[in-house]
């Protein structure tokens, strides 16, 4: 699918109400095309664990305005395999990322020190 409100009217046809009920958690799954427009911004909330991260923003349920109550997890599940076809774990998604030297290289600790600070422990 390759809108939120695509995904909102499929969530609408299986658990009532309206596109608009639901847009707001399908925007937020797919908020990180900000940061790149193309299918790897599924990498940050296109996983099991993105699902869970949205019950910490969306509540665990969500009434929509027929009353009925639906889970937000089941929400977040329905977008993910409506986009990817299955729910990969966050480490399937590490596993698909090429190391790069500079994604290793870290500044030793003492080097970022002031040589003349005294230590008052």
């Amino acid at each position: 699918m390759a809108h939120p409100y695509h995904h909102a009217l499929s969530s609408a046809k299986k658990w009532g109400g309206t596109a608009e009920d639901f847009l707001s958690l399908h925007s937020w799954f797919d908020e990180s095309k900000l940061i790149t427009a193309d299918f790897r911004h599924r990498a940050l909330r296109h996983h099991a664990e993105g699902i869970f991260m949205a019950e910490r923003f969306f509540g665990h349920v969500m009434t929509i305005s027929t009353g009925c109550i639906v889970p937000v997890r089941l929400i977040g599940e329905q977008h993910v395999r409506e986009d990817l076809g299955f729910i990969p774990g966050f480490a399937d998604w590490i596993k698909a990322i090429r190391p790069e030297p500079w994604m290793g290289r870290a500044m030793a600790l003492h080097r970022l020190l002031d040589p003349f600070e005294v230590d008052a422990a």
